[in-house]
């Protein structure tokens, strides 16, 4: 009996790292050319993880040979990268969660990196900074998404704060506390920009690393399209930005339509002053319309920014009922 249970003990000292039970989570969609790749360099970087593919639909032989590599397969049928993120954050049970995409683009040997700087520095996420490797860069990270890489992320960290550089990463590493408090809203690829701003908003610590970016096996096609994406991440910035801070937003459309009010109005008033009527009476009650339009949208702003208040501190809430990662000394 005795034996049993030294044997037990042995058995998850080689599922924990640190104290920590470690999860490597990967969305998938028609990744068969990656997938055994991707599977095989994480099991290699951290034997002491299970590995989760969550393949989202995928027509090809994703799934097959995510099973014959020995990793534990979810199938998630409702399309889109943000509907696969809420799925892995509520199935898989741990203690450090390890993202990376199924494409092999990112640096597996970089994992153990990200997790220590997350359990050294007591953290809830840190991001894998992408750093282009090889010769011709632009195979690896077309400039157009470089570009509109740089302008999110700059329009997201003026907006909510914060030191991130490059945003739209895929790789990351998650605490408890992190997973199990994200709402997980977005659908597709803008679920990056919400899990940045949910540790932006919550104020929680986080860190950045530089990690090898590497290309595409040949034959395997990018799911992200620069303009579609890229719109579809930059309308969920402005969404963010009414829902979080919703009295900087209705004051500005509130200071547009007084002043434009005002300015309509000048012209009648001066006509009055100078005539003693009023001629053009259609644009006195637009003016008039306008002006109490901005009032109406500066207290809607003090109202909503209430209820944003009170939201947030139920997400705090919720974030500190979850136990903190173990911050356990390196071995």
């Amino acid at each position: 009996m005795r034996s049993e249970i030294q044997s037990t003990d042995k058995l998850l000292d080689k599922l924990v790292y640190r104290g920590n039970v470690i999860a490597v989570i990967l969305p998938c969609y028609n990744e068969e050319l990656a997938v055994k790749n991707v599977i095989t360099n994480f099991r290699e970087a951290l034997p002491e993880a299970a590995i989760h593919v969550f393949d989202n639909n995928s027509k090809d032989q994703t799934i097959k040979f995510a099973q014959e590599s020995g990793a534990i397969v979810h199938s998630v049928t409702h399309k889109g990268k943000g509907n696969v993120v809420r799925r892995m954050f509520a199935d898989v049970e741990a203690d450090i969660y390890v993202m990376a995409d199924g494409d092999d683009t990112y640096d597996a040997a970089s994992a153990r990196l990200l997790i220590d700087k997350l359990l050294d520095e007591r953290l809830d996420m840190v991001v894998g900074r992408r750093e282009e490797i090889g010769e011709k860069t632009s195979a690896t990270y077309r400039s157009g998404h470089r570009w509109g890489n740089r302008m999110l992320t700059g329009a997201v960290m003026s907006i909510f704060g914060g030191g991130f550089t490059d945003m739209l990463s895929g790789y990351r590493v998650f605490s408890r506390r992190y997973a199990k408090s994200f709402p997980a809203l977005a659908k597709g690829f803008e679920t990056e920009t919400e899990l940045t701003v949910h540790a932006l908003e919550l104020r929680m610590p986080y860190g950045e690393i530089a990690t090898p970016y590497g290309k595409r096996p040949e034959g395997s096609e990018s799911k992200l399209s620069t303009y579609k994406d890229g719109f579809k991440i930059l309308k969920t910035i402005i969404n963010l930005y009414v829902s979080e801070r919703p009295f900087m937003f209705f004051s500005i459309v509130a200071l547009f339509l007084c002043a434009l009010s005002l300015i309509l109005f000048s012209g009648v008033f001066v006509e009055y002053l100078e005539t003693g009527m009023v001629p053009r009476f259609p644009t006195a009650i637009l003016s008039v319309a306008l002006m109490l339009a901005g009032i109406i949208s500066f207290f809607s702003g003090l109202v909503l920014n209430t209820v944003t208040l009170g939201r947030n501190e139920t997400k705090r809430l919720i974030y500190l009922s979850i136990p903190q990662t173990k911050p356990s000394i390196k071995k």
